[in-house]
């Protein structure tokens, strides 16, 4: 099953990600990304939208709630998504597993 997880900027200001149902023009499964700086540079953090309020990723926004669609969202944050939701660790691109609408990705396909 590939999910279109897409980054979007709220009219709030907030940087979302989730699963794009482009149906309905809404993210569903939402996470909430911040930024925390460290002493080696910045860290993303997701947290699912709402929380402490909600603790799971359940929640929904539809697409009025969007100022700006992002053309792209980056590899490396579609996996810290899939990390976040699952409590699974990828690794090395996942092979053959698809969890965007990006061709399929080149790697070993471990899951540690």
């Amino acid at each position: 099953m590939a999910y279109d997880i897409r980054l979007m900027k709220l009219v709030t200001g907030e940087l979302v990600m989730g699963k794009y149902d482009s149906e309905q023009d809404r993210l569903t499964e939402v996470a909430a990304i911040q930024s925390i700086p460290t002493q080696q540079g910045v860290q993303m953090m997701m947290m699912p939208y709402g929380y402490p309020f909600e603790p799971d990723f359940t929640g929904s926004l539809e697409g009025k709630n969007f100022l700006y669609r992002y053309a792209d969202t980056p590899k490396e944050l579609q996996d810290k998504y899939i990390e976040a939701c699952t409590n699974l660790t990828v690794a090395g691109g996942l092979g053959k597993l698809q969890f965007s609408s990006e061709p399929f990705a080149s790697g070993s396909g471990l899951i540690k």
